[in-house]
């Protein structure tokens, strides 16, 4: 098995800290149930795009609105809890792989059903 490399240790560090960090220190009503999904750390390891989703589709810019006013915050936390030569600058995206996802889930039971339909029609020599 391929040995991990920094960046993606770093990732993989920075991902459970902020996510702890945004269950346990972040009270901005503002902010909906998120998951943390990815994050996404330049060679440099100066810069963080953090990924995450929201459970409530109507939440996820005002989530995102929230979290971009708490930035300084989250740096600051990690800065305190985390071990690196330079705490990265942090920005958010709405992670929307999983609304994706579940899109392209959905067609496909909506054609299966139409094909289950269109089964019992033809069994019943229409």
């Amino acid at each position: 098995m391929a040995e991990q490399t920094r960046s993606e240790r770093v990732q993989e560090v920075l991902r459970q800290e902020v996510s702890k960090i945004i269950h346990d220190d972040l009270k901005d009503p503002r902010i909906g149930f998120i998951t943390v999904t990815r994050v996404e750390l330049t060679r440099d390891l100066r810069f963080a795009r953090i990924f995450f989703s929201v459970l409530e589709d109507d939440k996820k810019e005002l989530s995102l609105r929230g979290l971009k006013s708490a930035k300084g915050f989250i740096r600051g936390l990690i800065g305190e809890r985390v071990k690196l030569q330079f705490v990265p600058d942090i920005a958010f995206k709405i992670d929307e792989s999983f609304s994706h996802t579940k899109h392209v889930y959905d067609i496909l039971e909506k054609l299966k059903e139409e094909k289950k339909e269109k089964g019992d029609v033809d069994k019943e020599g229409h």
